[in-house]
């Protein structure tokens, strides 16, 4: 068995063994081997769920699929409670109901899916031509805000746009991504977290920190959401520009991996501060890369990506995996917001789910983003 096979084996293993130990909860980090129980309304919440429908998806477990459902049910005080729905909804809601309805055609899970895309289409600022982020609950000066993130939410929309074959969906996550081209994406290739814009006049007013080091800093895991993302905009979209983007900033994102292919939190972080890794930035790039040599024509590249993503993969596995049967979380080593000081060094969800998706990816076609 190659380690590709043997690696997705023992993921999708500790997968199963999680049911009993996370069961109906919503894990984000995990401290002493086990994960917290961060609740449905949480952005993350979507990642468990997506965990267990990529298990079922490869194996076919009853088990699996009955949690997944039982844990989407549970979303939809969120979804209906409305107030408390933020940008993150693609997050939420793509590996729950979405994938559900992929996978078995459940009708109710259609539309929990085409709610959320509603709600991410009702935050579009026409002026600025992005999708605000948060709510005032979180930051009043919010109002006139967009994040690198956005780019991985955006697919519900296109999927949205296919699903009810209405074209708007698409024309906002498409002017999305253009404000990310034009605001986000510096000529070195790196990418902000936060864009200011004025809510009204949509002009912009400034790059702001968020959880990179400063404003000018290269966040790594904004720069994974920028690579995977603007792979998924050309998909949908087969716009030069985007694919464009991704290679470039993969391009930064490479040159500046250390050996054992996990970065720094921040790329510019100061050396005193390098010791906080965010290996979550790593299972999410290579995951994109897999998506983006998968839409490549020219053999070289497609190769290149390929083979950029399996070192990364190799990487991760050979130096930050835990399969054992003491723990919950996967790949070690992630950090949530060094610029906060939270959770630093520890297994995320998301990069757990990021890493699996990018192994079954090597055998077949996803269905989740």
């Amino acid at each position: 068995m190659s380690w590709t096979k043997e690696a997705l084996e023992k993921c999708l293993l500790k997968i199963e063994r999680n049911i009993d130990g996370i069961g109906a909860h919503f894990p984000h980090v995990a401290y002493d081997g086990v994960y917290n129980d961060q609740g449905a309304a949480f952005w993350t919440s979507g990642f468990w769920p997506g965990l267990l429908w990529l298990l079922y998806q490869e194996k076919k477990d009853e088990k699996a699929l009955l949690l997944a459902r039982e844990l989407e049910d549970r979303l939809d005080e969120v979804l209906d409670g409305f107030v408390t729905l933020h940008h993150d909804v693609g997050f939420m809601w793509l590996p729950s109901a979405v994938i559900d309805y992929k996978l078995t055609g459940n009708a109710k899970s259609r539309v929990r899916g085409l709610k959320a895309a509603s709600h991410l289409a009702g935050r579009f600022n026409l002026a600025g031509n992005f999708i605000r982020a948060w709510t005032d609950e979180v930051n009043p000066d919010s109002k006139g805000w967009a994040i690198i993130d956005c780019m991985m939410n955006i697919p519900l929309l296109f999927w949205a746009s296919k699903e009810m074959n209405d074209p708007r969906f698409y024309h906002i996550a498409k002017a999305h991504a253009d404000t990310v081209l034009k605001s986000f994406i510096r000529p070195d290739n790196t990418t902000a977290h936060i864009v200011s814009f004025d809510p009204y006049t949509g002009e912009k007013i400034e790059n702001l920190g968020g959880q990179g080091k400063d404003p000018d800093s290269a966040w790594a895991r904004g720069q994974a959401w920028a690579i995977y993302g603007m792979a998924l905009a050309y998909r949908e979209t087969g716009k030069e520009e985007y694919m464009t983007a991704s290679k470039n900033v993969a391009g930064y994102f490479l040159s500046h991996l250390p050996e054992d292919k996990v970065p720094y939190w921040d790329f510019r972080t100061d050396a005193e501060d390098r010791f906080v890794l965010d290996s979550s930035a790593s299972a999410c790039t290579a995951s994109g890369l897999l998506e983006l040599s998968g839409l490549m024509e020219d053999g070289a590249e497609k190769e290149f990506y390929h083979d950029q993503a399996v070192a990364i993969l190799k990487g991760l596995y050979e130096n930050y995996a835990d399969f054992s049967e003491e723990t919950q979380g996967i790949i070690q080593k992630g950090t949530v917001n060094y610029a906060k000081k939270k959770h630093v060094n520890v297994p995320i969800i998301y990069g757990d789910f990021f890493f699996t998706e990018a192994l079954i990816k090597l055998n077949h076609k996803t269905e989740v983003f």
